[in-house]
């Protein structure tokens, strides 16, 4: 194997084993996450795994612990990003629907696939789930809302949004930014401002012009 692959030669890197679980989770399921067939996969020996995790179940905390800080914590973070509407505040929130360097969408699926027959991980989504509502009902609260109606626009959003992953629902990029200004209206109650569409466009690379004739 070339030292370079995973910068730690002979016995690869504690991030190369984590990268390696994190694609047999998502490609297979939790089950595929084996120390021995992720050694072969890395072309090292079994023996190195042990110079980086304890066990498998240090391997697969590692796993949940990079889904939690990702995910959730991006979530957490865009919902306290500065804007000076809600409706700006929800479209920095959308950004992690459209940005995998914000949120995982298909390590979120497999995470809550694997919580089928997990109840550790169920209960680890369940706590995610909880802060990820709690942070979204904080932003609406910021902007005005009473506690209860800030709760159900809360739940409206994420659940939404939830369920977009578990159907994994496909959308052209064109017909998804048409329905954001839609989106934004319903689960806030404001029309965005065209400058506040025109930069979160900007930021997702994305053009109006070239989604009109499709």
């Amino acid at each position: 194997m070339e030292q370079s692959v995973h910068d730690g030669g002979w016995r690869g890197s504690q991030e190369g084993w984590l990268e390696a679980a994190y694609d047999a989770l998502l490609e297979s399921g939790v089950a595929s996450v084996k120390i021995l067939p992720l050694a072969k996969k890395l072309g090292l020996s079994r023996t190195s795994f042990y110079w980086f995790f304890k066990d498998r179940e240090e391997l697969l905390a590692a796993l949940v612990a990079k889904w939690r800080e990702k995910n959730t914590g991006n979530i957490v973070k865009q919902s306290q990003a500065y804007a000076e509407t809600l409706a700006e505040a929800m479209l920095n929130v959308f950004d992690c629907w459209l940005n995998a360097d914000l949120f995982d969408a298909k390590f979120e699926f497999a995470i809550r696939s694997w919580a089928l027959s997990s109840p550790e991980i169920l209960g680890e989504i369940q706590r995610a789930d909880q802060v990820r509502l709690e942070a979204l009902k904080r932003m609406f609260v910021h902007f005005g809302y009473s506690e209860p109606t800030a709760d159900a626009r809360a739940r409206t959003t994420y659940l939404v949004q939830i369920g977009y992953i578990s159907m994994q629902s496909k959308e052209d990029i064109a017909i998804r930014m048409k329905r954001i200004p839609e989106y934004i209206a319903i689960y806030t109650g404001q029309i965005p401002q065209q400058r506040e569409l025109d930069r979160f466009f900007s930021r997702h690379g994305y053009k109006p012009d070239e989604g009109r004739d499709k």
